[in-house]
């Protein structure tokens, strides 16, 4: 007798070999025009589906997962984060949730490190005016930034990415300075030359850039509250390339119009894929649309793993990837 293939729902499209190896393995259902799902869809999805590959556009909430057909197991994310997934009601209704970690560290570490030289450097700012035809030649006080060597990082969230992001910033001799739900290892301390501020508040008030990388919570909604946000120096830059929903992005976009902040670099924002008109308007500020993990290479690492993670549930073993609950 054949077996029949699970069926596997893919919410967005995905890279070529990715899809390919999905339909090798599975009955991959694909979204080939790459158009974000509606509610609608996606309780068509878990109805028919054995497992759901959301991405992070995708919202599986109580109410999609309470419409789930008896054949879903498995929600397998193509992605690390899964603020996206009411894991809690997942697992209430027996299914399992995964996720994509480890392979987009450097990646994003690197974009971090990226837009923390192009915001204190005014890089977007340059480039605009250059291509605006606003260049008239070179002088000795036009278009300055600041030198970040010697400058105090805290780094909001020390984990894999916020580590990735401490190792870099140290080579360009950057003060490492880190707050995190717990102290890591004193080896990491050392090899990073990182302090440990238990204080989140003190930390914000001390440092010239400020990182976030942590993940998006409950306990971290608004972390960067518009309280938290008036602690920080007046020449203080902001880069976020974690969670929009960190940010109370409202009282952000206050005090950058206000010049009370240098200037932020935001990857994420809270209301994505709209942006407040009022950021996109000021030269101090580096927008970029969730680009953080854009690499090819990254896509297909996390397109494998979400196939090792199907392949190895359909089989009958535990999948490596598996959510518990909040991420740490």
């Amino acid at each position: 007798m054949v077996q029949m293939k699970p069926i596997v729902v893919v919410t967005r499209k995905l890279p070529d070999a990715i899809e390919t190896r999905m339909m090798e393995l599975f009955d991959a259902r694909l979204n080939l025009d790459d158009a974000p799902m509606s509610k609608a869809d996606l309780i068509e999805a878990v109805r028919v589906a054995d497992v759901l590959t959301p991405t992070i556009t995708d919202r599986i909430d109580a109410a999609v997962l309470a419409e789930a057909g008896p054949g879903l197991k498995l929600i397998a994310n193509f992605g690390t984060g899964v603020d996206h997934i009411d894991v809690a009601a997942a697992e209430a209704r027996g299914i399992v949730v995964t996720n994509t970690p480890d392979v987009l560290t450097d990646d994003t570490a690197d974009m971090t490190m990226a837009m923390i030289l192009a915001v204190s450097r005014r890089l977007g700012e340059g480039e605009r005016t250059l291509r605006a035809g606003g260049w008239n030649g070179w002088s000795p006080t036009w278009m300055l930034g600041r030198r970040i060597h010697g400058k105090r990082l805290g780094i909001l969230g020390m984990g894999r990415i916020g580590a990735a992001l401490a190792a870099r910033a140290k080579g360009f001799g950057l003060s490492i300075h880190y707050h995190n739900r717990r102290r890591v290892h004193p080896e990491v301390e050392d090899e990073l030359e990182a302090t440990y501020w238990e204080s989140l508040d003190q930390m914000l008030a001390r440092m010239d850039i400020i990182s976030v990388n942590c993940p998006h919570t409950p306990a971290t909604y608004h972390l960067l509250s518009a309280r938290r946000l008036k602690l920080l120096q007046p020449h203080a830059f902001i880069v976020n390339t974690s969670r929009g929903e960190v940010i109370d992005e409202n009282a952000l976009t206050r005090m950058l119009i206000a010049g009370e902040l240098g200037g932020a670099a935001l990857d994420v924002f809270e209301h994505a894929p709209s942006v407040n008109p009022k950021l996109t308007a000021l030269d101090n500020v580096v927008l970029v649309p969730h680009m953080g993990s854009a690499t090819l290479e990254g896509r297909i690492d996390m397109g494998e793993k979400v196939v090792i993670n199907i392949k190895t549930f359909v089989d009958g073993n535990p999948p490596p990837d598996r959510v518990l609950g909040e991420l740490p």
